[in-house]
């Protein structure tokens, strides 16, 4: 009899207590929609974005566009999108127009060349020359690998360029002092176009962004093209301080440790008409310099410094 009675006791505490109500948990019912447009080599990085911030906020649409800095640029200050990626500085006369940037995490231009390309190992142990790369692109002197690497051969070199105002071809002028418009060579639209174009040539040189040049699954530089060395040194040889492109992981550790030159390493931005007002884009910028940050190494990105960061989120305020 005690031990039904036990039993009966216990059931009704467990009903009892399985009526309480419950705290209200409160939910983000954060709602709208983001539109960005603009740089290819802040394209990828965005997506990831996007895709993990939706996670959080179910509510919220995002659409996103490539096409270079210089659309993302115009279509920000034209109101056309709320976010342009610009993966350049960001020049005065937009600045007076009204582009207010803010950095969102880094990145480098690299220059690649074909896997099968005949001289394939002694370029990637030579390395280039920052004067042989002004001879290539800006001055056109050299026609020739032999020429500007200063081996034996009459190989021609075929040179690509991009064809499109981007962020990616301004930033590897200035490694020369120069702009995009001084570049010599074929042009060809985007990132993915101009990094096919090197992998069809096998004399073929261009530059990408090194989300093109890597893959961001299994950080190796992807099949067909070669990443070129620099030689940062001007030895004409590639020592172990300046062997780091085997992955990209190794790279962007070179990178955040100031080893490989800047330009072609560089910030990249969001860039909004003026000082953003609209709730939702202002959650996602704070977000992306926050929680965000922990996705961009592993997308191919480079994090930002705490004090950049700090500082990024003041203005934001």
């Amino acid at each position: 009899m005690i031990k039904k009675t036990s039993t009966v006791f216990l059931l009704f505490l467990v009903l009892f207590f399985s009526n309480i109500q419950k705290p209200v948990v409160a939910q983000d019912k954060t709602k709208g929609t983001i539109s960005l447009s603009g740089a290819w080599a802040l394209y990828p990085m965005a997506v990831r974005w996007a895709e993990e911030f939706r996670k959080i906020y179910p509510d919220v649409k995002i659409d996103l566009s490539a096409g270079g800095a210089g659309k993302g640029i115009t279509d920000a200050l034209n109101n056309m999108v709320d976010l342009g990626m610009v993966s350049r500085e960001i020049y005065p006369e937009e600045l007076k127009k009204g582009a207010w940037p803010i950095a969102v995490t880094k990145d480098a231009v690299v220059p690649v060349i074909n896997a099968s390309n005949p001289l394939l190992d002694i370029l990637l142990s030579k390395g280039m020359k920052k004067d042989a790369g002004n001879n290539i692109w800006i001055t056109g002197m050299y026609k020739t690998w032999a020429q500007a690497f200063g081996i034996k051969g009459t190989t021609p070199m075929h040179v690509y360029t991009r064809s499109d105002a981007c962020g990616a071809a301004e930033v590897w002028a200035k490694y020369f002092n120069k702009k995009q418009e001084d570049l010599l060579g074929s042009g060809v639209y985007g990132d993915p176009g101009l990094a096919l174009a090197v992998k069809r040539d096998p004399i073929g040189i261009g530059y990408n962004n090194i989300g093109y040049a890597y893959d961001s699954k299994t950080k190796k530089q992807l099949a067909g093209i070669r990443v070129l060395p620099i030689d940062i040194n001007n030895d004409g040889k590639i020592t172990p301080d300046e062997d780091f492109y085997n992955s990209m992981d190794d790279l962007i550790t070179a990178i955040a440790n100031g080893k490989y030159p800047s330009p072609p390493a560089r910030e990249l931005y969001f860039v909004t008409n003026g000082k953003p007002q609209k709730e939702v884009v202002i959650k996602f910028l704070r977000w992306v310099l926050t929680d965000g940050q922990k996705y961009v190494n592993e997308s191919g990105y480079i994090t930002l410094s705490k004090e950049k960061v700090t500082a990024e989120l003041k203005r934001i305020q």
